[in-house]
């Protein structure tokens, strides 16, 4: 039987913020073009970023869309 349910998107970018130099979230919305809620509500998982700033946020942490986004495989 299919799931139909949302899938549940989690994130490290509070965690890579502090490893990179306890950057703001006013610096990394900046940086990738967003505003500073914008980064707020992503980190608090109320919002999923399109693909192209999945990958803006990522290069701005010098990483992988992997390394920043993870799949909740349980929502599947």
């Amino acid at each position: 039987m299919e799931k139909t349910g949302k899938l549940r998107i989690g994130n490290q970018v509070r965690k890579l913020r502090f490893l990179n130099g306890e950057m703001t979230q006013q610096q990394l919305a900046d940086k990738v073009g967003v505003t500073r809620q914008a980064i707020v509500a992503i980190e608090a998982e109320k919002y999923s970023p399109s693909l192209e700033l999945a990958f803006r946020i990522a290069r701005a942490f010098n990483t992988t869309v992997e390394e920043v986004f993870i799949l909740d495989e349980t929502s599947l």
